[in-house]
Formats: C-alpha cells, sequence, structure tokens
C-alpha cells in the first residue's frame, strides 16, 4: 500500500504542480490586459512592473488553486480509470477511499497551508500593490497625467496635448480646471508649457506654467454682487503652483497605513469588526436622539391632578383668543399650558378632536407651513445620513466576508478535491481535452456563484457570512453525491437507460407506418 500510495500521490503532484504552473501564467497574462493602460507609456522601469506582478501573483491564487485542485483531481483519477488501473485496485479489494488516503491527508495539508496563504502572505501583497499604484503618481508625477484627456491630479483636473523630456516632465498646452470646496469648477488656468519640478528630499512638486492666462469666478455671499457675476483675470509669462503630496517618498514599495480589508489577517479583522459595529451603534444612537429632539417626540408628560385639567383647557382657550402672537410663541404656549390638560386620562375628549381647531384661520397656516418645513428638514438630515450610514455598514460587512472568505478558501480546496477526483473516476477521460472542459465548467460555476455572492453581501441583500460560504455549500452535496456514485461504480446519470427508452418509443410508432 505504501508503494501505491506513493504512485498516487506522485502522479496527483504532477499534475497539480504542471496545472498551477499553466493556469498562474494564463491568468497573469489576462492581469497584464487589465493594468495595461496603467503602466504603458508613462515611463516605468520594467523592474517596477515586474515587481507588479509578481506581488500580484499572491492574489491570483485565489483564482488558481481551486481550479488548480480540481482540474488535477480530474486528471490523475480520470488517467487511472482510463488506463483500468481502478479497475485492477478494486480487483484487489482497494476501494476509492482507500486510493485517496494519501491525497486526502494531502489537501488537509494543503487546506491549512492555504488558509496561512490567505491570512498572511495575500495581505501583505495587497498592501503592496496598492502602495505601488499610489505611489507611482507620487515619485514620477507625470505618470498620472495622460494626454489628450482630463486627469485628476491632487485635487484639479489637467489637461496636456503632449509631454516630453526626461521622465516626461515637460508640458504643451496645459488647461487646469480647479474647483472651489463645494465642488464647483472657478478656476480655469492656461499655459502653453509647462514643468513639473520634483525633489526625493522635498514633499512638494513644482508646477512651473509658462505663457498662458488666469481666470477665476468671484465668489461673492451678497445677491446683488452675485447678479453681477464678477470675476479675475489676468495674462502670465510664469505660474508657479506648489503641490503639497503628504509622506511622499522616492520607494514605490512605501509601507503606508491602509484599512482596505483584504490587507488585514484574521486578528486585525476582529478588532476591527468590532471597532466599527461600535461606531456604527454609536453614530445610529446619536442621530436617532437628535432627531426625537428635534421632531420633539416622546417628550415625558408630567401627571398632575386631574381637577387641573378643565382648567388647563380653558386657559389654552382663553389664550388663543386673546392673545395675537406669532406661531412660536403660540407652539410654546400650548406646549407649557396643554401638558397638564392631556396628562389626564379622564380628559380624554379634550385630545380626540382635532388640536388646529383651536387657533385661527391664519394661524392654521402658520402651523402646517412650520409643520412642512420641520418634517422635510428632518427628512433632508435622514437622506444624507442613510449614505453616510449605509457606507460605514457596506464596510462592516466586507470586513465580515473577507474574515469568513480565509476559512472558506481553505476548505475549498478540500471540497473540490471531492469533486474532482470521483468525477475523473466517473467519466474516465485523461488527458487535456474533456477533463480540462468539465473542470473549467464546474470552476466558472464556483466562481460566478461567489463573485454574485460576494456583490449581494456587500450590499447588505445577504449575510456575508452566507455569502462567503455560498460556494463551498453548493459543491459539498455534489462533491458527496459523486463520492457516492463513484464508489458504488456508477455512473453519474443514467443516461443510457433514459436514451434506451425513448428508442423503444420510436420504434413502436414507426412499425406501424411500414406495415
Amino acid at each position: 500500500m505504501k508503494i501505491l500510495d506513493r504512485y498516487i500521490l506522485s502522479r496527483f503532484l504532477y499534475n497539480f504542480l504542471s496545472s498551477f504552473v499553466i493556469l498562474m501564467f494564463i491568468f497573469i497574462f489576462q492581469t497584464i490586459w487589465l493594468f495595461i493602460d496603467d503602466f504603458a507609456g508613462k515611463g516605468l522601469d520594467i523592474m517596477i512592473i515586474g515587481k507588479f506582478f509578481f506581488y500580484m501573483m499572491p492574489s491570483l491564487t485565489e483564482k488558481v488553486l481551486p481550479l488548480t485542485v480540481l482540474l488535477a483531481s480530474i486528471l490523475t483519477f480520470g488517467t487511472f480509470a482510463e488506463n483500468y488501473e481502478f479497475a485492477a485496485m478494486k480487483a484487489s479489494g482497494i476501494s476509492l477511499q482507500r486510493a485517496m488516503l494519501s491525497l486526502i491527508v494531502f489537501m488537509v495539508l494543503l487546506g491549512g497551508v492555504t488558509f496561512y496563504f490567505a491570512n498572511n502572505v495575500i495581505p501583505a501583497s495587497e498592501q503592496k500593490i496598492y502602495n505601488m499604484r499610489r505611489n507611482i503618481a507620487k515619485v514620477k508625477p507625470a505618470a498620472a497625467i495622460e494626454k489628450g484627456v482630463f486627469s485628476d491630479f491632487e485635487g484639479m483636473s489637467i489637461k496636456v496635448d503632449d509631454k516630453y523630456g526626461e521622465k516626461d516632465r515637460f508640458l504643451r498646452n496645459v488647461i487646469i480646471h480647479q474647483k472651489s470646496e463645494t465642488n464647483v469648477n472657478t478656476t480655469v488656468i492656461k499655459a502653453k508649457t509647462g514643468e513639473l519640478i520634483s525633489s526625493e528630499e522635498s514633499e512638494l512638486i513644482q508646477l512651473v506654467l509658462r505663457d498662458g492666462h488666469y481666470y477665476r469666478d468671484v465668489e461673492n455671499n451678497s445677491d446683488d454682487n452675485k447678479r453681477k457675476y464678477p470675476f479675475a483675470k489676468s495674462n502670465y509669462e510664469i505660474y508657479r503652483m506648489n503641490i503639497e503630496i503628504p509622506e511622499m517618498e522616492q520607494d514605490l514599495e512605501e509601507e503606508n497605513v491602509s484599512n482596505r480589508e483584504k490587507m488585514k489577517n484574521v486578528s486585525r479583522l476582529l478588532k476591527d469588526m468590532d471597532s466599527l459595529e461600535d461606531d456604527n451603534r454609536r453614530i445610529v444612537t446619536a442621530f436617532s436622539k437628535n432627531i426625537v429632539n428635534r421632531m420633539g417626540a416622546f417628550t415625558p408628560i408630567i401627571k398632575i391632578d386631574t381637577t387641573t385639567a378643565k382648567k388647563g383647557k380653558e386657559r389654552i382657550k382663553d389664550s388663543i383668543a386673546l392673545q395675537e402672537s406669532p406661531i412660536e410663541k403660540d407652539s410654546a404656549l400650548i406646549s407649557k399650558d396643554s401638558t397638564n390638560a392631556l396628562a389626564t386620562s379622564s380628559e380624554t375628549e379634550f385630545f380626540t378632536g382635532d388640536i388646529i381647531e383651536l387657533f385661527k384661520d391664519y394661524q392654521k397656516g402658520q402651523i402646517i407651513n412650520a409643520a412642512k418645513n420641520s418634517v422635510s428638514n428632518i427628512m433632508t438630515s435622514i437622506d444624507g445620513k442613510k449614505m453616510e450610514l449605509d457606507k460605514r455598514y457596506e464596510i462592516h460587512r466586507r470586513h465580515i466576508f473577507s474574515l469568513h472568505d480565509k476559512y472558506a478558501l481553505a476548505l475549498s480546496c478540500i471540497i473540490l478535491f471531492f469533486v474532482g477526483a470521483p468525477l475523473g473516476a466517473i467519466i474516465r477521460k485523461g488527458g487535456i481535452g474533456l477533463p480540462m472542459v468539465v473542470a473549467i465548467l464546474l470552476f466558472l460555476v464556483y466562481y460566478f456563484l461567489g463573485v454574485f455572492a460576494e456583490n449581494y453581501s456587500y450590499k447588505g441583500n445577504i449575510h456575508p457570512i452566507l455569502g462567503a460560504w455560498l460556494s463551498s455549500m453548493i459543491m459539498l452535496p455534489l462533491g458527496i453525491y459523486l463520492t457516492q456514485r463513484a464508489t458504488a461504480d456508477r455512473g453519474m446519470m443514467s443516461f443510457g437507460n433514459g436514451i434506451d427508452r425513448i428508442k423503444r418509443i420510436f420504434v413502436k410508432k414507426a412499425k406501424p407506418a411500414e406495415e
């Protein structure tokens, strides 16, 4: 059995490693096409681009490893079945489960290594990638500016017709749009030529513009001055702009602090999840109290003697009849004098009617307008806060999903092995043809289920824990079913019996026509 276990394990490792290398090569080329616009024509060194794709390899492992396990399992056991090696094993009394024993131990170890990889290596590589992409614009400012289109560059939009010179530092036909704090385009700067001057020791980039025009809309708080549309306009020979870039360093691999959930390990995710949950609860509680106070809802009522209820009611009517005060005073009077009357249980007939009928006609309109404005302001505040809270809750859901996704990735390798190994024994085909097609189809189902579940969990449509485990939960029953069929030496489905029945039907119908 030791010889047989070594033989099965060696064949599986050969297929596993060869499939992993080929698939990783394919996925890297796909990544090159995705990021080619970020690097092509920007004067970056080949070493920097090579490091970027090297750091991308651990992230690609999340996609490559499950497909590799599935393909290697189908290839290995499909070849055994095609060459009747499984038939010889079964004739010797070796079951499918015993033949897979060495590979089961290997897959358990692979699952542990995968979890360590997802918990330590992938977060580090994600941080490297993020910081490299962010710092490219700092070390080589011109790399963030594309020719012929407006590019966001440190708080402004800039367009140039051409870049030339060392590191593309010289610019031609520059147009700059600067926005105010209210995100309104108020300033336009044009220049025939420009130059980007940066230094490794300085945290400032200097943009020197030559031979151009400057135009700015002057903001004014006075309504009369706004109608005149004031502006400032000037021509210049040299115009210098100092752009501050915080924490600019020479090395593109600078370790900057980031809050992205994919860059965190399990312990950091657990800590941040608790902090985010506490912060969200605190913000919702504070906002709820603020809204309640603004609405005046749930105001505690002071209980008094019931004998004062009628007197309180009469004072309200007398005060409203005598006073011609603004709506604020009337509202204050109501809230002060009617408290005692509303508190009594014996005078329920007082507040079962419409309280607005106690006011005069012009006061009714003021009350209704004040109520409408109050509700409108509250709804505006709620809508604005809702967007903020949705974003905060989405960040919390992302952390939950990322935490469980690390465990799901490790377990998915084991589950997909129990899908691929019995499937290979059932289809009895080796080589790259049919096993590759079957493996890709199963992986696409697994992968797209994971993508849809991830997006739905981010938006709160399903729970993040369910989203992280959905693909594995669907593949697990399939693995159990295929293992049972392969152990009993049955096909995946009884297609033959169904086809024979259809043939019999057509044969019976054809006989009377021939007669």
